[in-house]
């Protein structure tokens, strides 16, 4: 991770080098907390509220207390605006007492540099077990520090030659990458897997879709399976970092980004820009 500038904790000011929490807290121990990482454009964030409103119902499935959103949204711009084009994350530590959860809880706000990407995405589909896959549970939607699965189904693929992994649930279903949305073009329509099947509710899926009904795109969210994929005309993955990107195979079907992708990665560019700039 490329940090630039300085990190806030609780609000105080550390160097890189010097930043740390707890090794007892329940964040560093057993994965529990939730972050956001918002995309920052010259210093300014996309959906900032978005974002905000998501880590508070994250902390509330968690039941972790989280700063007043005063707090949070000066934490955050001060850390944007001196890191520039960045992606802001901000991480809620589950505290020192699993058993009173947000004890000395810490609440951590880092610029990171914007990793490179390659032209075209390759994704290997990989069962996900974890995976809710339509099963609602209490954390179902939640953006929680625990992304230790997702992260393995990463490497592997990547061991395996591709770029990531597009997760499919143990019914079949087409969900998510590990970190990314992932929506197709089908006879000009913008297909998307539904939020009823427990996938996370991105910020950049949600502008995508506004994006696609601004330019006529027809959308349709459901649930479908890896044959919806394979015979889709274009792919893309929806996120943060990715913002809309095109997808070049997955598995050993190629795909070729078409007038559509350009289309929605234009109308997201202009999405960005118009708000930026109220």
């Amino acid at each position: 991770m490329a940090v630039i500038g300085r990190i806030l904790i609780d609000g105080e000011f550390f160097d890189a080098e010097s930043a740390s929490i707890s090794v007892l807290d329940v964040g560093f121990q057993r994965g529990y907390g939730c972050f956001e990482a918002v995309r920052a454009y010259d210093g300014r964030m996309f959906r900032l509220d978005a974002h905000l409103d998501r880590l508070e119902q994250s902390a509330a499935k968690l039941h972790l207390p989280v700063p007043d959103r005063d707090d949070l949204v000066a934490w955050c711009t001060t850390v944007a605006e001196a890191a520039g084009d960045s992606v802001v994350r901000t991480l809620v530590s589950g505290g020192t007492d699993p058993r009173n959860l947000g004890t000395n809880s810490r609440t951590v706000v880092v610029a990171e540099a914007v990793p490179p990407q390659p032209s075209m995405l390759s994704l290997q589909s990989r069962i996900a077990p974890w995976h809710t896959d339509g099963d609602w549970f209490e954390l179902t939607g939640a953006k929680a520090l625990s992304y230790g699965f997702n992260l393995a189904a990463s490497v592997e693929a990547q061991s395996a030659g591709y770029d990531d992994a597009l997760l499919i649930g143990r019914s079949g279903n087409v969900l998510e990458g590990p970190t990314f949305s992932v929506a197709w073009i089908t006879d000009d329509t913008f297909h998307t897997p539904s939020l009823e099947i427990g996938i996370l509710e991105s910020i950049t899926r949600q502008a995508s879709i506004e994006v696609a009904e601004r330019v006529g795109i027809p959308v349709v969210e459901g649930v479908y399976d890896l044959d919806d994929v394979f015979g889709a005309a274009e792919v893309v993955a929806l996120s943060t970092v990715k913002e809309v990107h095109p997808v070049g195979r997955v598995d050993d079907r190629e795909f070729v980004p078409g007038p559509v992708t350009a289309a929605l990665a234009a109308g997201f560019a202009e999405l960005v820009a118009d708000e930026l700039d109220r």
